[in-house]
């Protein structure tokens, strides 16, 4: 998720440049996407609460994003190119209690997204979180004030088949069940996310909101996370460190690095695969290989992402 992605979603207006050929940024493409389903592995085995996973990643991404901004403003290139300047700068008071607000909501989501992988494993965790597109199309309409068109409903169905064929049984005492229904929440509140990063994003360059929706993340979950955080032992400081910083912090200076070379329709297909690498690490890595019926269902799901990010880049703004 670029997650999020990951935190702010940056969209081809806030990137744009003229698309260009070359296999660097489709590396860094699909590096990225790898990285996010990376994460889904570190909150099933990172040994805290969700609660504390959450703050962890938002403290060590804050961390790592406040690093990039400073090296941009020591001079460095790369940096500068990323950061676009002191992220704590050129934001109204009221821009930034607006990130801030919307930190809130990407911890929620967060919050949601762990607590699936906790209870129903990473392939069903990532594959209801991946059903946000529905959402996103749903929650569009009113806004838009249009007709849904066939594309829209098509996504829907996909993500509607997918979902029954990943649920093993609908058992509110199932594991699965109940993580099932955390990534579906966790999906909803991306959507929305994604949504208000639309009107926010005309105001605040991405790691600019991301360095905001972090520092929300701290200021609403550190009264909730600091007694924990005091006996967490050092190896799952280690962990955490590496989910802020590697597979959130890094993995979204990539995304917005490919964004500015590769066409958001491809962009949306290669990010949509994100469930697929977070399930092929843990089959490789801990043998959790998906059924027969996960998979099929995995690839409805999948295809609807693709499907719904490829007809938004051909969309016109609103």
């Amino acid at each position: 998720m670029p997650e999020a992605t990951t935190t702010g979603t940056p969209t081809a207006s806030t990137v744009a440049q003229p698309p260009r050929g070359g296999a660097g940024p489709q590396i860094a493409l699909h590096v990225a996407a790898m990285l996010f389903g990376a994460s889904a592995l570190f909150g099933e085995h990172i040994a805290a609460s969700s609660t504390m996973i959450v703050f962890g990643r938002g403290l060590f991404s804050w961390l790592a994003l406040s690093v990039i901004a400073l090296a941009g403003l020591t001079g460095l290139r790369g940096a500068a190119r990323v950061s676009g300047g002191a992220p704590w700068r050129g934001l109204s008071p009221t821009a930034a209690l607006r990130l801030i607000l919307a930190g809130v909501l990407l911890a929620v989501h967060w919050l949601a997204f762990f607590l699936a992988i906790k209870a129903g494993g990473v392939a069903v965790g990532t594959l209801g979180f991946a059903c946000f597109p529905a959402f996103v199309i749903l929650l569009e309409w009113p806004l838009r004030r249009e007709r849904p068109t066939l594309g829209d409903a098509g996504v829907i169905a996909l993500v509607c088949v997918g979902l029954a064929l990943v649920t093993p049984a609908f058992d509110w005492h199932a594991g699965a069940t109940i993580g099932l229904a955390w990534g579906v929440l966790s999906g909803a509140i991306y959507a929305v996310i994604a949504l208000s990063n639309r009107v926010l994003g005309a105001r605040a360059l991405p790691l600019q909101a991301s360095w905001w929706q972090c520092f929300g993340i701290l200021l609403v979950l550190g009264p909730f996370a600091w007694r924990e955080a005091l006996s967490l032992p050092a190896a799952q400081w280690g962990w955490l460190a590496c989910l802020g910083v590697v597979c959130t912090a890094l993995a979204y200076t990539l995304f917005i690095h490919a964004l500015r070379t590769v066409k958001a329709s491809r962009a949306a297909v290669v990010i949509a695969l994100e469930p697929v690498y977070a399930i092929a690490f843990a089959w490789a890595l801990f043998g959790m290989s998906p059924t027969l019926k996960m998979t099929v269902g995995g690839v409805c799901i999948v295809g609807a992402v693709a499907w719904s990010g490829a007809m938004r880049s051909r969309r016109p703004a609103h």
